[in-house]
């Protein structure tokens, strides 16, 4: 017999088919994966540079009580909800508008909008205790969008404490 018949191409292709399209669905998982532990990264680095900006306010503060006396350590951190980026460093804005996280040509995060969109939002809340008046509680929530689905997996909260009282 010098040729194949016709079923035995039939079966060939399928299950060449069968083979390279389980490749092709190994690789869209393997995309698909990559792509969500890249947005748990920012989300986390997102939520921790919240931290750092409440931090970055309170130890102003503190360098600013060596000129200003009535200054205090937790002055412009009131009890809320906020939003606030490096850029501003402004707690002033409420996050009831629920606005999106902006990032610039040199990968730096903002809420100005001369940026492109992200599908990242931050919420930073600062809680006051009233046993505990040199203490801060600051919990940061990171949600973004994902296929049409708000993802809220990353939530970092610390104290701060007035270690340098006056």
């Amino acid at each position: 017999m010098k040729g194949f018949t016709l079923l035995e191409v039939i079966l060939a292709i399928t299950i060449l088919t069968i083979a390279v399209s389980g490749a092709f669905i190994l690789i869209i998982q393997v995309i698909s994966a990559s792509a969500a532990v890249q947005s748990k990264l920012i989300a986390f680095e997102l939520a921790q540079e919240g931290i750092e900006i409440v931090k970055n306010i309170r130890d102003t503060n503190w360098l600013e009580q060596t000129t200003i006396p009535g200054i205090s350590w937790d002055d412009g951190l009131d009890a809320g909800s906020w939003e606030a980026d490096y850029i501003s460093e402004d707690l002033s804005r409420s996050f009831g508008s629920g606005t999106y996280l902006y990032i610039d040509a040199h990968g730096f995060y903002s809420y100005f909008p001369s940026a492109n969109q992200t599908k990242f939002k931050r919420k930073i809340t600062i809680s006051k205790e009233v046993e505990q008046p040199e203490r801060l509680k600051v919990s940061v929530e990171v949600f973004w969008d994902d296929k049409g689905k708000i993802h809220q997996h990353i939530i970092v909260q610390t104290y701060l404490y007035n270690w340098r009282p006056q």
